[in-house]
């Protein structure tokens, strides 16, 4: 059982499955592979706008109280293409850490690596390796150097990706500052194998996958076959959007709890802060406000999003180009600016 004291009000649930049509029309644009024919009157259409004037961004799809109300690719892969989510993957594997807590296989969130999981603690580690909990994991507060950013190649190019991870020297202490690192969620993926006795990949067939309705493709491997938590999963537009349901719904999908209530309430408070963005930070969801609205979002590079409004009874799904950077002051304060100024204002007024 997941405790709160400030949980987010998640309204008008979902019951129903998810039903996907859109209303298609032909363009000439060979870069446009299917654009719903809007009208000139649906408050949707400057949003539609607005996304199609961003070079990186490739698709769009939003519901609002269970209905499609846009579902566009302005450039890039088919609608039901598999694509590189990225860090968006990180969510994914704090659901499944709810999964794992909902099952037993972890006692809580305050359980540590030594505890649940010592096998992975390298030899020679830090005596403080031990006493990292899960929340701090989950929340990337290990306090360990980061293997993200300039530190990223060093790291995949390592021997062993959790020991390499677990033997940086402490940065912070744990539970301190949040410190962004896909490390983190890799040890993480790596301890909820070991509890289950599955493969990362396995698991998430199995507890999301399979529940939504919807397919993961295999993805990268460290060199000891562990999948890699944090990075590398691909989903299509679709399957983004029924992960943003599922927490919308409060983590029941088709009658089926699939994930606790408390751990979606709890995912959606905040734990930390991010030193980039200055969203805050809960279990693998960046948190926001804008327009009186609370919006959790699932961020990777490039500008793979997922967004939800639970006020607006609101999901929304975007992909961009994967190989380019979508930093806070550039391509992503794009999407913040979509998703702040009209998105959620459209929403409002519908």
């Amino acid at each position: 059982m997941v405790t709160a004291d400030h949980g987010v009000t998640l309204s008008a649930m979902l019951t129903k499955p998810l039903c996907l049509t859109r209303r298609r029309m032909m363009t000439a644009t060979a870069a446009v592979l299917a654009t719903p024919a809007i009208s000139q009157t649906d408050p949707w259409q400057a949003v539609a706008d607005r996304a199609r004037a961003l070079e990186q961004c490739h698709a769009l799809m939003i519901r609002q109280s269970g209905a499609e109300v846009m579902a566009e690719v302005f450039r890039g892969p088919g609608i039901n293409r598999a694509v590189p989510v990225k860090s968006v993957s990180k969510t994914i594997v704090a659901a499944l850490t709810g999964a794992a807590l909902d099952r037993g296989e972890i006692p809580s969130v305050t359980a540590t690596l030594a505890d649940v999981a010592p096998r992975l603690i390298p030899a020679g580690a830090d005596p403080r390796v031990g006493t990292l909990t899960i929340e701090n994991l989950a929340t990337m507060q290990a306090g360990l150097e980061r293997t993200s950013g300039s530190n990223y190649g060093a790291w995949i190019g390592s021997r062993d990706w959790v020991a390499d991870a677990l033997s940086r020297p402490f940065v912070a202490e744990p539970g301190g500052r949040m410190l962004y690192s896909t490390g983190s969620f890799h040890v993480l993926g790596a301890v909820l194998s070991e509890v289950a006795g599955e493969s990362l990949l396995s698991l998430t067939r199995t507890r999301l996958g399979s529940p939504l309705g919807i397919e993961v493709p295999a993805w990268t491997r460290d060199p000891q076959g562990r999948y890699l938590g944090g990075n590398e999963m691909a989903l299509t537009l679709s399957a983004m959007a029924r992960f943003g349901e599922l927490y919308l719904a409060g983590g029941v999908w088709e009658g089926k709890q699939v994930l606790s209530r408390d751990w979606v309430t709890a995912s959606l408070q905040q734990r930390t802060r991010s030193p980039f963005s200055g969203l805050d930070y809960g279990y693998g969801w960046f948190l926001g406000r804008a327009a009186g609205q609370e919006y959790a979002l699932a961020r990777g590079y490039g500008g793979q999003v997922i967004c939800i409004v639970p006020g607006l009874s609101l999901s929304l799904a975007l992909t961009s180009d994967p190989t380019r950077p979508a930093r806070s002051e550039g391509y992503f304060g794009d999407i913040m600016a979509l998703i702040e100024e009209a998105v959620i204002p459209t929403a409002i007024g519908s």
